[in-house]
């Protein structure tokens, strides 16, 4: 899902958690939403953690919002699914 559809299907009271998680205001979200701006890797993470959890409280409503469609070059995202799935495996091997 998008975040101008996900800002679309949210309730006021929605939008407004995920811009306070976020440390940001509804104003900012819809310019990132637009595409008018750009989030940092780090604001781009805390969206989809707050989209994310709003979603799961929707009731099939609302979708999480991947990180990957707010950064302008989503490349920088690739690899961390594996590389966390290698560190969690060489956790469990040192237990």
């Amino acid at each position: 899902m998008t975040l101008k559809l996900f800002l679309q299907l949210a309730s006021k009271r929605e939008r407004a958690e995920v811009a306070v998680v976020c440390n940001d205001s509804v104003s900012y979200l819809y310019q990132l939403a637009g595409q008018h701006r750009y989030a940092s890797a780090l604001l781009a993470a805390r969206i989809e953690g707050a989209t994310r959890e709003v979603a799961e409280r929707s009731g099939g409503r609302l979708r999480t919002v991947p990180r990957e469609s707010l950064v302008r070059y989503p490349e920088i995202f690739s690899g961390l699914e594996h590389r966390n799935l290698a560190d969690r495996s060489a956790a469990r091997e040192r237990v």
